[in-house]
């Protein structure tokens, strides 16, 4: 019978850019001589298992991550090799929630790529302006720094008073931590720096309170914002949107699995909405290319068109 985790995040549920490569020397995998073949049938069955059991899908995520996830994890539980991984975390859910943690990429930060949130005020926020309303959603949000970098964008604009923020992550944990509010203080020289850059027109100290070695958001900028528990891979359109935030996501994906979510992303987004992925990120080759238009150069950023 499957058994339901809420204090994991499948790496496809985080938003963030891909983690910097680690040094070759430190990076896991199979010990010398072990069989390519034979490591392949074993990452397949695990694979298998794990999504017959509790139902996480890992199978159309892009092999080479996997892959060296896995391994990290075969080190970390001492254990000889991918198969004997698989039979722990079947029948121990605690050795499964510290896998899909392993399989977790909780890369993001307030305002990250300034020159993004240069571009939405000028060309977003203008077509924005012209709804009553406004459903905006964040799917993958993680620990919410993107989500409170948007409601000050719209707080800033004058829009934040009509509009609906939807923030969803497969993981109940950091959901309560975005609810929260709460940042490292050490990091905000950092995001300081960043919200000049993407264009800030207040003091970003007005956002927050230092406590201890925390800075707590105000949390009248999440009047607007609710936050909700989905799975990308296996979870169905919910709202229609004039805005959907997937950044850095995709990219973990192969072919088939993009596709899916690009349904999901179109089925989701109003006529002349806006789809807003990552650098690495494209709708070119996609089966939903033709429908969508480029709104800018440099950035990821299309709008429905049919």
């Amino acid at each position: 019978m499957a058994v339901s985790l809420k204090n994991v995040q499948p790496i496809a549920d985080t938003i963030g850019a891909p983690e910097a490569n680690p040094p070759r020397a430190s990076m896991p995998g199979p010990p010398t001589g072990y069989s390519p073949e034979l490591e392949r049938v074993e990452i397949e069955l695990l694979l298998e298992g794990v999504f017959r059991q509790y139902v996480f899908d890992f199978r159309s995520y892009a092999y080479a991550s996997i892959r060296r996830r896995l391994w990290k994890r075969v080190e970390a539980e001492q254990l000889a090799n991918i198969s004997e991984l698989q039979s722990r975390v079947l029948h121990d859910q605690d050795a499964m929630e510290r896998l899909l943690l392993d399989l977790s990429v909780n890369v993001t930060s307030m305002f990250r790529d300034p020159q993004f949130y240069v571009m939405f005020r000028a060309t977003v926020i203008p077509l924005l302006r012209t709804y009553p309303f406004i459903r905006i959603w964040h799917a993958g949000c993680s620990t919410g720094e993107e989500v409170y970098s948007m409601a000050i964008l719209l707080e800033e604009v004058g829009l934040y008073d009509r509009a609906r923020i939807y923030a969803t992550d497969i993981n109940d944990v950091v959901l309560q931590q975005a609810r929260r509010g709460i940042f490292p203080l050490d990091r905000m020289q950092e995001y300081t720096e960043n919200y000049i850059r993407a264009g800030g027109t207040r003091s970003f100290s007005e956002y927050y309170t230092a406590k201890y070695d925390g800075a707590l958001f105000d949390q009248r900028l999440v009047r607007n914002v609710v936050f909700a528990q989905h799975n990308l891979v296996t979870d169905r359109s919910f709202s229609e949107f004039h805005v959907i935030f997937c950044r850095n996501v995709l990219i973990y994906f192969d072919k088939e699995l993009q596709n899916r979510v690009h349904t999901l992303f179109y089925d989701s987004l109003v006529r002349l909405g806006v789809l807003c992925l990552g650098s690495k990120e494209s709708l070119k080759f996609s089966r939903y290319e033709s429908c969508y238009e480029r709104l800018d150069p440099s950035e990821k950023v299309y709008r429905k068109v049919r």
